[in-house]
Parts: C-alpha cells; structure tokens; sequence
C-alpha cells in the first residue's frame, strides 16, 4: 500500500508541476488526478499520504503547497504561500520593505495586506489560548495580515520572486506611504524618516503624492509633506499636500507623548526627538 501511495503519490506531484501547481487546491488536484487514473475516492486518502510522509503541506482547508523534500522538488517562497492563504493579498509593510531595499532588518514573520476579512487558525482557539496578533504558522514561518478598505488596496505591483513565482507586493511608494499611514505598526515616524531621507532619490515622488491624497487619511498627508519639505523636495510635490484640509493638529509620532512644538503650516505637533536627523 505504501509503494502504491509512493507511485501514484508522486505521479500527482509531477502532474501538478507541469501545470506550474506547486500550491495547489483540492479541486486543481482532482483534475490532475482524474487524467493518471486516481479516483476521486482515494485521491483524499492519497493527498493525507502525501502529508504525513512531509510532500506537500495542507496550508489550509483544500490548499496544499509542495515542501521541495522530494528530488527535483520545489521549496515554495513564502511570499507565495501568503499571497494564496488569502486571496487577495499583497506582501506589505516590514516584509515589502525588507524586499525594497529599505530596512537591513530581516523579518522574521511575513506581513501581507488584504481587504478580505481574515480568520485565521488562532482565532477558532478558545478564548484563553489567545495572545498577541491573530496569524497563520505554517512550516516555521509566521504569516500575519493587514485588513484595509477596499479603497485603500492599491499600489500594487507582480513581482518575480524566483523563476516560478510571481507574487503581488506593494510598490515602493506604497510601501513608504504605510509607514506614514500606521507608524505604530513600525514602532514609530523614525522609521518613515529614515527611509525617506535614506531613498529619496528611488522614489517616484508624483506617485508618492498622488498615492498619499488617494489613501485620504488628512495626518498621514501632513506627515509626509511635513517630511518631503524639510527634505527639500520640490514644491510641485510638497504644496498639493499642504492644501488637504485638515481639523487640529496631529502628532508627528503617534506612539510618543503629546509634548514638542506646533508647525501651524502642516498642523502638525512635532513630538518626535528624532528631529534633528532630518536635514
């Protein structure tokens, strides 16, 4: 039985890899299954084979992904399996700018960003059991997501990440434009500042700008103009900013105290110490 498992088992794979399927669902496994002669009625008993010898991996119910423990096998990248455990999703915040360049920090959990409402395993967990951010573990890797609007899922672009997986992940400019959207999510505005100040010169700024007024949200738009103008960025960037409305002043950095000077220009508090790095 487990040399016919083995065979069959294997032959799926190969089927699947062909069509380029190393995360595959239920149903994409059945149509590959049917032309090899699996019935239907193995084909659940053939996949929980396939699991328990460490081949593939149930990522959720009706998804799997290949491990790359087989010969030839294909290790899938993370960011693939985060952008199919929730669909849609776009690779987002620490990860996307760990993938731009803009951190040397490497991210030990892979961040993505959907519209889609997420329930994930932890939150089926009884009350007690649950502690910290709700998040998928799978194979040793932590996958935790973003809920935003509808209108805010933008600013995306494919990516190849290897030679066989093409993923969604945010641009540069939105990716920046989050670190000024949720500092909190960042530890803090030094983070925006120093990527801003550090990669300036990669970015599009019209796009930055036009991202920034989209997304709508008035102290993130003063933030960010707030920061391009002590960067010296041109005024065809920095005065659409200035010209959002806004009611009462907002923190620079929400995570610290509500102390530091008032800038009346972008109705700004500066309460972050971090100042003096921007030129």
């Amino acid at each position: 039985m487990i040399d016919y498992g083995n065979t069959k088992g294997l032959n799926l794979l190969q089927v699947l890899a062909e069509q380029g399927l190393f995360i595959f669902t239920s149903g994409a496994a059945k149509t590959a299954a049917e032309k090899i002669g699996i019935s239907d009625n193995y084909l659940s008993q053939l996949l929980s084979h396939l699991e328990k010898f460490g081949w593939i991996i149930r990522l959720r119910r009706g998804l799997y992904a290949g491990t790359g423990t087989l010969p030839g096998g294909v290790q899938v990248h993370p960011f693939a399996v985060a952008t199919r455990l929730v669909e849609p999703s776009a690779i987002s915040h620490w990860s996307a700018m760990s993938h731009h360049g803009f951190t040397d920090q490497i991210p030990h959990i892979v961040t993505a960003f959907t519209p889609q409402n997420v329930v994930t395993p932890t939150m089926r967990e009884p009350q007690e059991k649950k502690a910290g951010k709700h998040a998928w573990d799978v194979w040793g890797t932590r996958y935790e997501y973003v809920t935003v609007i509808p209108d805010h899922f933008f600013g995306i672009e494919e990516v190849w990440v290897d030679e066989r997986f093409r993923i969604p992940i945010a641009d540069k400019e939105r990716t920046i434009l989050e670190t000024f959207v949720s500092p909190r999510l960042f530890g803090g505005i030094g983070e925006a500042l120093a990527t801003v100040e550090g990669h300036i010169h990669e970015l599009d700024l019209e796009k930055l700008v036009r991202y920034s007024v989209r997304y709508g949200k008035a102290s993130a738009i003063k933030r960010l103009g707030w920061a391009l103008e002590r960067l010296g960025a041109p005024s065809e960037f920095v005065d659409p900013l200035e010209k959002i409305p806004i009611k009462g002043f907002r923190l620079l950095d929400p995570t610290r105290p509500r102390r530091g000077p008032y800038d009346k220009r972008w109705m700004i508090q500066n309460n972050f110490l971090g100042e003096k790095r921007v030129k």
